[in-house]
């Protein structure tokens, strides 16, 4: 088994591990980022990033990510694409085990990001970018006055149908229950704007050509289904962030790892950043944000 020894180990390259490892490596640490997948995590499937403060006009997200793995490249971190099987301490390093290599470092970020929890329904992949989303803040403006469909029943769902409600004045909220978890204040809000809702129903399948045209939505309790046409598709139906790796870690009730403001988590020298972490926002600004503190955080550890 090879060892290769490091300052700064990353796992993950979305844009809280790239902007780690852009900091950290500039900063003069030894980085590496280990992705088993492709680089960019959620943001490759923003067809349009506008909301990025001094990234204007809109890029899509592959572009915006492969200049974000370029930068942190040029200032000399390293990225490998493995497969993360294990991570363990000994002594004052900690050491992440892959198939064919032990990677050591004094310090390590956790930045595996989270996945929205899919409904699998036919249609849902093919249309993600072309009028489907996880995301109103991202892609609201885009269906301004279109008519949107909103999935889900809990507080981000909810939430997310009052903000599109600011966006199109045709807002309907699909809920598999006959009434919603959120908390009240947020459900009377959502209504008081405007949002409708559709109760006791599931979405069963999203149409469209080159873009969402119309859902298949059914009645759980009379199994009646019914087609309605439809411009936009905004699921909400959970978050599931990616903490199989240090289950040994302090979480939320959500599941998200607990830092501090130096996204150190309760073990000295793990830090957690990005849609992994507990937080109130996640955007890919926030995200970036997370990378550049945790890196500078491991910095001011190793210099101790």
């Amino acid at each position: 088994m090879a060892n290769e020894t490091f300052d700064f180990i990353i796992i993950g390259a979305g844009p809280a591990g790239l902007s780690a490892a852009t900091y950290a490596a500039r900063g003069g640490l030894k980085t590496v980022v280990l992705e088993n997948a492709s680089e960019g995590g959620q943001v490759v499937q923003i067809a349009d990033l506008e909301n990025y403060p001094g990234v204007f006009p809109a890029v899509n997200g592959y572009d915006f990510i492969s200049t974000m793995k370029d930068q942190a490249e040029h200032f000399g971190a390293v990225i490998k694409h493995v497969q993360v099987s294990s991570i363990d301490k000994k002594g004052n390093d900690f050491v992440v085990k892959t198939k064919d290599t032990d990677f050591t470092a004094p310090t390590l970020l956790i930045a595996t990001g989270a996945f929205h929890r899919n409904l699998e329904v036919p249609g849902e992949k093919e249309f993600t970018g072309r009028g489907v989303s996880y995301c109103a803040v991202c892609d609201g403006p885009f269906f301004k006055n279109k008519k949107i469909f909103v999935v889900g029943g809990g507080d981000s769902a909810c939430s997310e149908a009052i903000y599109l409600s600011t966006v199109s004045k045709d807002v309907t909220i699909i809920h598999r229950r006959d009434s919603f978890r959120a908390q009240k204040s947020v459900v009377d809000k959502m209504l008081s704007v405007g949002v409708k809702p559709i109760y006791d129903s599931v979405v069963k399948e999203i149409k469209g050509s080159a873009k969402v045209e119309s859902i298949i939505i059914e009645n759980v309790i009379t199994k009646e289904t019914t087609e309605l046409a439809a411009d936009a598709v905004f699921i909400f139906a959970g978050m599931l962030p990616q903490t199989a790796l240090v289950e040994m870690l302090p979480k939320d009730v959500a599941g998200y790892i607990i830092t501090d403001e130096k996204m150190e988590t309760s073990i000295p020298g793990l830090y957690a950043a990005g849609d992994v972490r507990s937080k109130s926002f996640r955007q890919v600004v926030t995200a970036v944000s997370d990378g550049a503190i945790a890196a500078n955080s491991a910095k001011e550890r190793i210099l101790k």
